[in-house]
Parts: structure tokens; sequence; C-alpha cells
């Protein structure tokens, strides 16, 4: 891997893990509520990529479909409300558990049949997400937990729309744009709870321009660089960040169940990765 393929491999991890804490900060810490943060950040996410499209040479014009854009309102909302009780590592542990998990499930709906270690990974991958969400003082809520999983659902499916896409900026920008009337409407819905300051308009539209938008361009050209095995890696480092990051938030703190949980859930989907790599060998 050459040092610019890490630089920007870097930034995309960073950028990823950047969503889950500027989400947090701002409905923790400021007056916006989360109907009107999913839509500015969606709509500053539409205006930076449509920015870079417009940029990049050859003017692609925008692509993508209204089931993906559907996918990206249902993944961003479902995360902004998630967020309004999560912790912002334990939030990003289930998105990503979520995420992958339901990849892989899909996987092997398709016809791909797991092997011994596969299923093991998969197996203690589930088991620590269940840790994670038994009863206890530091389990987090049930409804942001919920929330959150039904963001990491909507995200699997996104990637595996995706897949077919073609042109990655193009779809992406196309998908942001169809998914801003949706947000639009959530937030024309819950009119009577809006509320927002300087503060949470900033952390919206940082992450919807610069750890949305700008972030997952960033990405695409990192992964044209990485093997399969590489780019599906590398995210199991989004989590760890997120975690060692949010635990400066005041009130967040690292518990030993988050912990144990990480292990389990990125340790699983590790044997996963590890027993697709030796598959193709």
């Amino acid at each position: 891997m050459s040092a610019r393929t890490l630089f920007l491999t870097a930034c995309a991890m960073l950028a990823f893990a950047g969503n889950s804490l500027l989400c947090r900060l701002a409905l923790k810490t400021s007056q916006i509520d989360p109907a009107t943060f999913t839509s500015l950040r969606l709509l500053a996410g539409a205006l930076m990529l449509a920015l870079l499209l417009r940029l990049r040479r050859g003017r692609t014009p925008m692509a993508g479909s209204w089931r993906g854009a559907a996918a990206l309102f249902i993944y961003a909302a479902a995360f902004s409300f998630a967020y309004v009780s999560l912790d912002a590592g334990a939030g990003a542990l289930l998105l990503f558990g979520a995420v992958q998990i339901s990849m892989l499930l899909w996987g092997w709906h398709q016809g791909e049949r797991p092997g011994p270690l596969s299923l093991a990974g998969l197996l203690l991958a589930f088991a620590g997400l269940l840790t994670l969400l038994l009863p206890g003082a530091s389990a987090p809520p049930l409804t942001g937990a919920l929330l959150m999983l039904i963001a990491g659902i909507a995200w699997g499916v996104y990637s595996l729309l995706g897949r077919s896409a073609g042109d990655a900026l193009a779809a992406t920008t196309g998908n942001f744009v169809r998914s801003v009337p949706m947000a639009v409407l959530l937030s024309l819905a819950l009119l009577h709870s809006t509320s927002w300051d300087m503060h949470g308009v900033l952390y919206a539209l940082t992450s919807g321009a610069l750890t949305s938008g700008l972030g997952y361009a960033i990405w695409y050209t990192a992964i044209t660089r990485l093997k399969a095995i590489q780019a599906a890696t590398v995210q199991l480092s989004v989590p760890i960040i997120t975690a060692l990051a949010g635990a400066l938030l005041p009130g967040e703190a690292l518990s030993l169940r988050l912990g144990l949980s990480s292990l389990a859930v990125l340790g699983g989907i590790a044997l996963v990765l590890m027993a697709k790599q030796r598959a193709k060998a």
C-alpha cells in the first residue's frame, strides 16, 4: 500500500468516525433536533458532492436511484434519532456490526456458503451485539439501539445497491440529491418539535459536507487502490476510533461491556473476512 493510499484511507476512516462524533455532539450539547440535523446533513452532503462532481473532468452527470436514496435517507434519519440517547462508541459499534452482518447474510442468501470459520465468526459477532444489548446498568437504551441497528441494515442495503451503480461519485451524488426532499418531508412532519441553534447547525453542515460528502469521495478514491479484503478489514478501525474519541465527550466513558462487545463483534467479522481470503487463495 502506497503512502498516498494509506493517507487517503486514514482520512476516510477518521471521516466515518467523525460522523458519529459530530451527530452525538450536536444532539447532546446543542439545541438541534434529529430531523433538522438529518435534513441539513443530507443537504450539505448533496451540495458538496454536486460540487465535486462538477469539478471533475468530463462533467459526469448524476446517477443513483430512488431506491438508493430511500436507503440513504432511512440510514441518516435512524442514525440521527438513535444518537439522541446512544453514546458515540456504542452507536458506532451497533452501526458497523449491523452493516457488516447484514451484508454477510445477504451474500449467504445469494448462495455464498459459509465454512466453519465463517460461521464461527458470524456467531461470535452476533454474540457481541447481544452482549451489548443485554439488560444492565451499562446497556445502551433499547430504542436507540434498535434505531441504530435499522440504520446499519439500511446502510448495508445502500452498499449492496451501490455495487452495481457504476460511477461511485455520480451515484452517491444522485442519491444524496434525491434524499433531500425525503428529509425535508420528515422535518415538516415533525415541525412542532423543530429546534436548532448555531452550534447544532454547524455540526450538521460539517457532518454533511466534510465527514459525509468529502469523506465518501476520499473513500471512493482510496478503495480503488485497495484489495477487497483490505477495504473490508480497515473499516474495523472505525468503531474503535469512535469509542476512543467518544470517551473524550462529557459523560461518555469506555465501559467493560463495550470493550468486550467490540472484541467479539470486530473479532467475529475479522474471522469471516479471513475465511473469505483463504477461500480465494
